[in-house]
C-alpha cells in the first residue's frame, strides 16, 4: 500500500504545485512509482506545469462518476503518471467529492506513492484532500502572511488526526525581512523538511512547460527539491556535480 501524502497551503503563490510536481519527478527518478494528482479541482494547474495541460478524461470526470480513475491516468514522458484536473469552467458542475476517496485508495493500492496537490487556504476541496491523506507537507513562504496561514491549516489538518510531517519553505531569499527558521519552528511547531531558495530559473521552467529537476537539474532549487525529495523517500538524492560547462551554463541562462 501506498503513501497517500497531500500538500497543502494556507494561502496560493507560495509555489505549491511547483514544489508537488517536482518533486514527484524526483520520486519518479528514484525509482518510486509514483502519481501526480491534481487535487485542486476548483482552479487546477498541475498538468500546465508538466507541460500537457489538456486531456479527454480528467479527475472532474471521475468526480462526476462518468470515468474510472484508471482511465484519467496519464504518463508523463518521464514515465510519471499523472491524474489531471480539467481547466473547463463548465467541468466544475456536478462535481462529488466523495468519490475521492475510493480514487485514491485505489491509486495507492498500485502504487509507491501518491501525491496530492491540494487547493490553497481552508475550502471544501482542501479539506477533503487532507481528510484522506496518510501524511500532509505543508508548504509555505517565509514571511508573516504566509506562515500565518499556514498555522491555520495545520491546526484544521491535526483536527482530522492526519499526519502532519512537517513544512516546506519555498522561495527564500534571505531578506532582513522574513522570518528565521527558529521563528518559523517556534510559530508552527512542525520541523522544517526542506528550503528552497528563490531561483529565477523556476519563472523560466513555468514559461518552459518543463519542471525545473529536468530543465535545469544543476540549479540551487533543483538540487533543494532533490534533496526534499529523496528524504521523504529516505534515499539518498541524486545529485551530480555540474562540471565547469554546465555551471557557465546554468549562469548565461539566468
Amino acid at each position: 500500500m501506498g503513501r497517500i501524502i497531500t500538500f497543502i497551503s494556507g494561502k496560493g503563490g507560495v509555489g505549491k504545485t511547483t514544489l508537488v510536481s517536482n518533486t514527484a519527478l524526483v520520486l519518479n527518478e528514484l525509482g518510486k512509482d509514483t502519481i501526480a494528482v491534481d487535487g485542486n479541482v476548483t482552479t487546477p494547474n498541475l498538468s500546465m506545469h508538466l507541460g500537457i495541460p489538456l486531456y479527454p478524461i480528467t479527475l472532474h470526470d471521475v468526480l462526476r462518476g462518468e470515468a474510472k480513475v484508471k482511465e484519467a491516468t496519464y504518463i508523463h514522458p518521464t514515465g510519471l503518471k499523472i491524474i489531471p484536473g480539467s481547466i473547463g469552467i463548465k467541468d466544475l458542475e456536478s462535481m462529488n467529492l466523495d468519490l475521492l476517496d475510493e480514487s485514491l485508495f485505489y491509486l495507492a493500492e498500485n502504487s509507491d506513492y501518491v501525491l496530492v496537490d491540494g487547493a490553497a487556504g481552508l475550502g471544501r476541496e482542501a479539506i477533503k484532500s487532507m481528510e484522506i491523506a496518510d501524511d500532509i507537507v505543508i508548504a509555505t513562504n517565509p514571511d508573516l502572511p504566509s506562515v500565518t496561514e499556514a498555522l491555520k491549516v495545520k491546526n484544521l489538518a491535526e483536527s482530522f488526526d492526519t499526519n502532519v510531517l512537517g513544512v516546506v519553505l519555498n522561495r527564500i531569499t534571505k531578506r532582513k525581512t522574513e522570518l528565521t527558521e527558529d521563528e518559523i519552528k517556534s510559530l508552527l511547531e512542525l520541523p522544517i523538511l526542506g528550503k528552497i531558495p528563490e531561483d529565477p530559473l523556476i519563472s523560466q521552467s513555468i514559461h518552459k512547460k518543463i519542471p525545473i529537476v529536468n530543465h535545469k537539474s544543476g540549479s540551487p532549487a533543483s538540487i533543494a527539491i532533490k534533496k526534499f525529495g529523496a528524504n521523504l523517500a529516505g534515499e539518498e538524492p541524486l545529485i551530480k556535480s555540474p562540471g565547469l560547462f554546465n555551471r557557465i551554463a546554468n549562469w548565461l541562462s539566468r
